[in-house]
């Protein structure tokens, strides 16, 4: 091929057998870590890793571990691949394999060892219908050994002699490997010299050194320092008085934390903010006795995306893959106006499980599948039927580059990332979801904005179209929500964050309490329009997704007082104002709440978006709702003496339609029966 060869004994054995891995000595993995580790010294131009991996989880996590600790990018561009078709494309493009080793149902040593590729693919799909088995060999059927393909410029290889030796003589699937006896490099006719590839000639003049024997063994110290937890808490200490954390604690559970009114830390950067939150977090973790691991989803809101390495470099301090032996948290990053209301550079909200049940699926190569995870964050994680898919770009999986036709073309490209993600939990997004949370940019044309709704829902619908009719199919009815933010990853236009009902073994559910009895006081009389404002998806009387949308009509409809009926946008809404919406708010969540059987003790998630021209600081309108669930608790029934866990979002806008996210006020509700 005439570019360097680097080759190492394997002196480990598997000794980490999990799906996952962690840095294990002795494991035949480090081999790959000190080969790997000393191509770079060599040639320190070498950015990424390309490895075959089509199906196989248990290869392609160990790869993407050691390009992790190498600061490399692993390339899958097989990876969830169609086999046949791939198999013909390989044999297309002129790839001359020979088996060298058969293990499967209908493989004969003696018949197919040493044939080509060419010649068996209509036998091994044959032996795919009758078996079911792989037929490029992802399953150990058969391996292979290539004499010859396009990127072997200067000589192909030509086997002269070889011996078949029976490994297994199993009568059903014996097992027979070709032992090589005499071979030699046939130069090619049409390149009469050697070629060097470009970039390593100033290494390798000679055909000799082409080959790089790397012998050294031994253990380095840790790769990189993780933020120790005495770090995190001097840290939060220093900053108590600036930190206001919410917690909601059971199985599941979510903790928020972000920093008020930081008027002398105004100076500080984004890292110091960030550093604050979570080590307050994590510290309140280990308050509990878990970490990190327990960790399944989380919001990450930051107040200039152009920081986002800088964020990124912090939170890798504190998640990595150590501490994540189950996988790491999927993630969504959005920036939001914090600033503007009263808060510092930095506002996180986290998902929790304490009962090690969830199902992550983190790929960090770049394939054709979909856009790689390549930072401590994965695609979906899965707890308790529910699929918490992290935020969806346009991005095109193989260049990891965003969509160049607008906005409508990355919402397209969006969605149907967020499909190659549900298929690999066997389900759909135009089927399953029980909701979607769409962030637009503000840069985005205001005339633009309508068209995004109308590409989601007829790319959702087409993509349905296929399910109807299938006797197992059970198409759910999503809600909507739509936030305008200032800023998206890579300066995306458009994020799309499903939420997914997956479907498993039925679970005997408890009957929840009935909700609580709203105070008299508050005066909300049932009207038939109270349910035009809201939109919600309820599967199995289990789960429960509520978006409700306060829009300026309804506050005129909802405010008795005169000077509180003013439709002006730009108005600042008094206290007393937002003291009756948030009453209002928590009257119709409450019905919901009522109508299936769910008590607020059962709420997974409740935000609130609020919208910077109301002029309202975050802690103001936080303790406006605090103040109102109190009087819930005091006055009510069943909320056990213990506010409901929310968090308040400020956006740009936000509402239940694209072209009109101009809503005073947009929550969104999740509820799970356990």
């Amino acid at each position: 091929m005439g570019i360097p060869l680097f080759r190492r004994r394997i002196q480990g054995s598997t000794r980490h057998q999990s799906l996952s891995y962690r840095r294990t000595p002795g494991d035949e993995v480090e081999d790959m870590y000190f080969l790997l580790k000393r191509v770079k010294q060599q040639i320190p131009s070498v950015q990424a890793v390309s490895s075959g991996a089509i199906a196989s989880d248990y290869q392609r996590l160990r790869v993407e571990s050691v390009c992790s600790r190498l600061g490399l990018v692993s390339l899958a561009y097989l990876w969830k691949q169609d086999q046949s078709l791939l198999l013909q494309e390989m044999i297309d493009s002129g790839i001359k394999a020979i088996t060298v080793k058969v293990a499967a149902m209908g493989l004969d040593p003696a018949k197919h060892l040493g044939k080509e590729l060419s010649i068996l693919f209509p036998y091994l799909h044959k032996l795919k219908e009758l078996y079911g088995i792989n037929v490029c060999g992802e399953g150990g059927e058969y391996e292979t050994l290539t004499l010859d393909c396009p990127l072997f410029i200067n000589a192909r290889i030509v086997l002269e002699e070889f011996q078949i030796v029976l490994h297994s003589p199993d009568s059903i699937a014996p097992v027979g490997i070709l032992h090589p006896l005499a071979f030699q490099l046939e130069d090619k006719a049409e390149s009469s010299l050697l070629v060097i590839h470009p970039g390593a000639d100033d290494l390798y003049h000679k055909r000799t050194g082409l080959v790089y024997e790397v012998q050294d063994d031994g253990l380095d110290g840790c790769e990189g320092k993780c933020e120790s937890l005495g770090d995190a808490t001097a840290l939060v200490d220093a900053t108590e008085d600036r930190l206001r954390i919410s917690v909601k604690q059971k199985t599941q559970f979510s903790i928020s934390c972000c920093l008020q009114d930081p008027c002398e830390a105004s100076t500080a950067g984004l890292q110091e903010d960030l550093k604050d939150v979570l080590g307050k977090i994590e510290a309140r973790l280990v308050c509990y006795g878990l970490h990190w691991k327990d960790v399944f989803y989380i919001h990450l809101y930051i107040a200039n995306m152009d920081e986002f390495a800088v964020a990124n470099d912090t939170y890798v301090k504190f998640i990595t893959q150590d501490n994540c032996p189950f996988g790491v948290p999927s993630r969504s990053t959005i920036e939001v106006p914090l600033s503007q209301v009263g808060l510092g550079k930095a506002y996180i909200e986290v998902l929790v499980a304490s009962d090690e049940s969830k199902r992550v699926l983190h790929v960090q190569s770049i394939s054709c599948w979909a856009p790689s995870c390549i930072g401590p964050y994965s695609q979906a994680t899965l707890h308790k039927n529910i699929l918490h898919m992290a935020g969806q770009l346009g991005l095109d999986p193989p260049t990891m580059n965003l969509c160049s036709d607008g906005p409508l073309a990355e919402v397209e490209q969006a969605l149907r990332n967020s499909e190659a993600v549900a298929k690999s939990f066997g389900c759909s997004i135009s089927t399953s979801a029980i909701s979607f949370v769409i962030y637009c940019s503000a840069n985005i044309p205001s005339s633009e904005r309508c068209k995004i709704q109308d590409k989601l829902h007829a790319f959702l619908k087409q993509m349905g179209s296929s399910f109807v009719g299938r006797p197992s199919a059970k198409v759910l009815d999503p809600v909507f929500l739509y936030a305008l933010v200032p800023n998206l990853p890579k300066s995306a236009l458009v994020e799309v964050k499903p939420l997914l009902h997956i479907q498993e073994d039925a679970e005997t559910i408890s009957q929840g309490t009935p909700s609580t009895r709203i105070p008299s006081s508050w005066s909300f009389q049932p009207e038939s329009w109270h349910d035009s404002l809201i939109e919600k998806c309820v599967v199995d009387e289990r789960f429960c997704a509520v978006i409700l949308s306060i829009t300026s009509e309804v506050v005129v409809g909802i405010c008795s007082d005169a000077d509180e009926k003013s439709q002006d946008h730009e108005l600042n809404f008094s206290k007393r104002t937002m003291e009756r919406i948030s009453r209002f708010c928590i009257c119709l969540l409450d019905k919901i709440l009522m109508e299936h059987s769910f008590s607020w003790e059962e709420i997974m998630n409740l935000r609130f978006y609020f919208p910077t021209r109301l002029g309202m600081s975050h802690k103001t309108l936080s303790d406006i709702f605090k103040s109102v669930f109190t009087e819930l608790i005091e006055t009510g029934q069943n909320v056990n003496a213990e506010e409901p866990m929310f968090n308040l979002v400020p956006v740009l806008g936000a509402g239940r339609s694209a072209a009109s996210m101009d809503d005073i006020l947009t929550c969104e509700l999740f509820a799970q029966r356990f």
